[in-house]
């Protein structure tokens, strides 16, 4: 008997919602809304996750509005309808911005350049809060040895980095070399047949 008392209250606490539904479709779209206002305003470099402290404000950032997305339910289909919404407005808002481009670059925010011709755009970095230092690490991981290697450098609207060397990676021209062994290969053995 204690048994099933206990399978019941569980089951209730569960899936008993204490909240209204439109309170729970309400309070994810008010935090998407401004979780997108926010990152638009503060900028593409906590979007790029260039350092641990922005990977700690958006891992916290997470954290902090997750109760204002639940408020005072914590049942499983409280927490299904909030997951619910925000993915079916994110679904809604990128489809609406596909099909609005003007709106969509507004909401987006435009590239920055960083690097012209080898040069850096120091009001470029200072505007968003890069230091050289930080970009010289995203450099180097895309096979960069210096900034000096660099045609142009563009930090998108997404985070992310677009960068064009003056002269191909080491990669690229390993590549190009191997790709023109192989046409003299192919030559030598169409000569053989």
């Amino acid at each position: 008997m204690l048994l099933i008392s206990s399978i019941g209250s569980i089951t209730s606490d569960m899936f008993h919602l204490t909240l209204p539904i439109a309170e729970k479709v309400l309070r994810p779209i008010i935090v998407y809304v401004f979780l997108v206002a926010a990152l638009r305003i503060f900028g593409k470099r906590e979007l790029a996750q260039l350092n641990p402290f922005d990977l700690v404000v958006l891992l916290s950032l997470s954290n902090t509005v997750q109760n204002a997305i639940i408020g005072e339910d914590n049942s499983v289909i409280g927490g299904l309808i909030g997951a619910f919404t925000l993915l079916a407005t994110n679904y809604l808002v990128v489809r609406f911005l596909f099909r609005h481009r003007r709106l969509d670059q507004l909401v987006e925010g435009s590239p920055t350049t960083l690097i012209e011709d080898g040069k850096v755009n120091r009001r470029a970095l200072a505007k968003e809060l890069l230091t050289e230092t930080e970009l010289l690490t995203v450099i180097h991981r895309q096979g960069f040895e210096n900034l000096h290697e660099i045609k142009k450098c563009v930090l998108e609207p997404g985070g992310t980095f677009s960068i064009e060397g003056k002269t191909p990676v080491k990669a690229e021209q390993q590549h190009a070399e191997l790709l023109a062994q192989l046409k003299q290969i192919n030559e030598r053995l169409d000569l053989l047949a």
